[in-house]
């Protein structure tokens, strides 16, 4: 039996990015069966509901395998619904948020990186626990457990092992949040213990923003590990440094199920002009086939995103170059099959 993934259209530029993504992998012969559906604010904003994500959607993603997310919009007002992803993050309780960060020769010839983001994905500030007091004074509550922390320290530990990485970096501002991060840091001085030649090195976050901007390859080879907002934001930060936050890729990944995404944003201004990069996209629908089984298509596709880019003649307009959407994904898409077929 093929493996099953649920595709969510999203918002914005995400169906156009969706199809991309749909190209490249058909042209891969993928075996995944994918199916389309429908979630976000634009669904939502038609046929209203307590979530984005409508009942049929929320019974496919339990029925699939894994499930792949274009973009969507999160509607920054307190009535509106929490977002498509904390939602099925928290549903399947995908605890392991990882961003690979890697340049392209051509996008950053004079820095290379090559370091990977774990954060943890089901609580800390993203709990969405808070509440007003007065009309000029609100209080949100930063939920951190010993089986969250367990969780994610663990998956960045073998995730380091599995890949030969020698150092992780545990991000906290444990000097200030004494106890929430203190459960955090208790968890990563176990994992030390029971990984003997790992080395794990404490950055406090305000200092990791100024590292990332002031001297990033010295976290090359190694894993950033951190809670939910904290990391989020050095992620971004550390996208900062590999050409274009288009270019960053994303997975969820729980004990089992797993929700692959671009880290991007579904860009609504550019919806429908053919417009933006789909390197994130199609990487994380590569990277969803290797999860189902699918790594030799996942190795060609990754392969065939670096050739199109360093070669720099068929790539979209914040990389450097001038073409569409599709068109760059056609190109990448006849690469990697042709990789396939050697």
């Amino acid at each position: 039996m093929g493996k099953k993934a649920a595709i969510i259209k999203g918002d914005g530029t995400g169906p156009e990015l969706v199809n991309a993504v749909l190209h490249v992998l058909r042209s891969c012969n993928s075996q995944t069966e994918m199916i389309l559906c429908e979630a976000g604010s634009e669904q939502w904003e038609k046929h209203g509901g307590a979530t984005y994500i409508p009942d049929s959607t929320m019974k496919l993603l339990e029925e699939s395998d894994a499930c792949y997310k274009g973009p969507t919009t999160t509607i920054p007002r307190p009535n509106a619904p929490r977002s498509v992803a904390v939602t099925i993050r928290q549903k399947f309780e995908l605890y392991s948020n990882i961003r690979p960060i890697k340049t392209y020769d051509r996008l950053s010839p004079n820095k290379k990186l090559d370091f990977v983001c774990f954060r943890e994905a089901t609580e800390g500030l993203y709990s969405g626990i808070e509440f007003k007091i007065s009309d000029d004074a609100a209080i949100a509550i930063r939920k951190t457990t010993r089986k969250g922390c367990q969780r994610i320290v663990r998956s960045s530990f073998a995730w380091a092992k599995k890949y030969g990485l020698k150092k992780i970096f545990a991000i906290t501002k444990r000097n200030i949040l004494k106890e929430t991060d203190g459960i955090f840091w208790s968890e990563v001085e176990k994992a030390i213990l029971e990984n003997p030649g790992m080395e794990v090195e404490e950055y406090y976050i305000d200092n990791m923003t100024q590292q990332l901007v002031k001297n990033p390859e010295r976290f090359n080879n190694s894993v950033l590990l951190s809670t939910n907002l904290f990391m989020d934001i050095i992620s971004e930060c550390a996208s900062g440094n590999i050409g274009s936050i288009g270019n960053v890729y994303s997975a969820n990944i729980g004990d089992k199920y797993a929700m692959f995404e671009p880290a991007h944003g579904s860009s609504p201004k550019y919806t429908g002009l053919d417009k933006v990069n789909p390197t994130a996209a199609i990487l994380s629908g590569a990277w969803m086939v290797e999860y189902l089984g699918e790594s030799q298509i996942r190795n060609a596709i990754f392969a065939a995103t670096e050739q199109v880019i360093n070669e720099g003649k068929y790539v979209t307009y914040d990389i450097g170059g001038n073409a569409t959407t599709s068109k760059m994904a056609e190109v990448i898409a006849q690469t990697a099959s042709q990789k396939l077929r050697k």
